[in-house]
């Protein structure tokens, strides 16, 4: 933690806050702005919520989520006004400001100060205040430990602690990810304590699927997924008029590239995705093999050793090619 102290202090009177993270919120994302959102509300704070894009319909459950404000073509000058009058800025759960679409160029250039909280590596955000801890399983731990450090435990209700809870949860996969530490355990057993359900947020967010979305997911089973004959490879490719067929929403390919992941002696597994003119990629690994190295070098790209992200200015089926062609190098490595 870095300045924290002053951070309390600049806390300590009415101030006007903005918070936003990265552009397709998941669970952490969205969990760790809407559990702070509370938590400064809480403390007397103008606080708005702003988010890059939209994000999917299983988070619409979490407490705060009717008063975020979602950055559209209608919406941002609005969005521009609020950033640019804001005394803070927080920014969670993204390292760099392209990750938050044509936001990044307005929250850079705004006159308040900046907090980072985040885990992802290497910040490009010169930040005023920030939590950033790059062994973290998630940024939801982060804000955790970010209002005990403020002298804030006590204000965490059970709507907060459902928030922060939802973020573990999912970074950390349910628990069975390597991030997961004692630490992590001791934390949610203290929102337990507070009253989080548990059982809510999971059935929330991984049991209420649309018939489209688990109709896609058997369709990418048994159509578009690919493993390597010679190399631990296993890899999705999503078209643009498959999400159309399905009519996909935000968030319904979410956790595909895990299926791929979780056959027998798979290394590495990634799904290619045409949507909205973009072409993006997601990666998994297990083990040492670092997949945001690979992103990086390969596709513009990054995030954590074992999950990472990126993209491609190439058309689909050049992508595809591409990523075909870099398989015998995962075996290198």
């Amino acid at each position: 933690m870095h300045n924290i102290q002053l951070l309390k202090e600049f806390l300590s009177s009415r101030k006007k806050i903005v918070i936003t993270t990265h552009a397709s919120p998941d669970a952490d994302a969205l969990g760790s702005s809407l559990g702070l959102y509370l938590f400064l509300k809480k403390n007397g704070h103008d606080v708005q919520v702003i988010s890059p894009t939209e994000y999917p319909e299983f988070l619409f459950w979490m407490p705060g989520h009717d008063d975020v404000i979602v950055n559209c073509p209608n919406s941002f000058d609005h969005i521009k006004e609020l950033i640019n009058a804001a005394d803070l800025i927080a920014c969670l759960d993204f390292s760099g400001y392209n990750r938050i679409k044509n936001l990044g160029e307005v929250v850079q250039n705004a006159p308040g100060k900046k907090l980072l909280v985040d885990h992802h590596l290497n910040p490009e955000i010169d930040a005023d205040y920030d939590v950033w801890d790059q062994t973290a399983a998630a940024t939801a731990e982060l804000i955790y430990d970010l209002i005990e450090a403020l002298d804030g435990k006590d204000d965490i209700d059970v709507d907060i602690a459902e928030c922060i809870y939802a973020g573990i949860m999912t970074d950390t996969g349910s628990f069975k990810f390597p991030s997961t530490s004692s630490k992590i355990h001791r934390t949610v057993a203290e929102l337990i304590d507070i009253g989080a359900d548990v059982n809510k947020v999971s059935r929330n967010i991984y049991d209420t699927n649309s018939i489209n979305r688990l109709r896609f997911i058997g369709y990418a089973l048994a159509e578009k997924l690919t493993v390597d004959e010679n190399y631990p490879v296993a890899y999705f490719v999503i078209s643009a008029d498959d999400h159309i067929r399905f009519n996909l929403k935000s968030g319904d390919t979410e956790g595909l590239v895990n299926y791929a992941l979780s056959i027998k002696g798979m290394k590495v597994s990634a799904i290619i995705m045409e949507r909205d003119g973009e072409i993006k990629l997601s990666f998994r690994s297990v083990g040492d093999y670092a997949v945001n190295n690979f992103a990086a070098e390969h596709f513009d790209g990054g995030g954590h050793k074992n999950a990472s992200g990126g993209h491609s200015e190439d058309s689909l089926e050049k992508t595809v090619e591409k990523f075909k062609s870099l398989i015998p190098t995962i075996k290198e490595k």
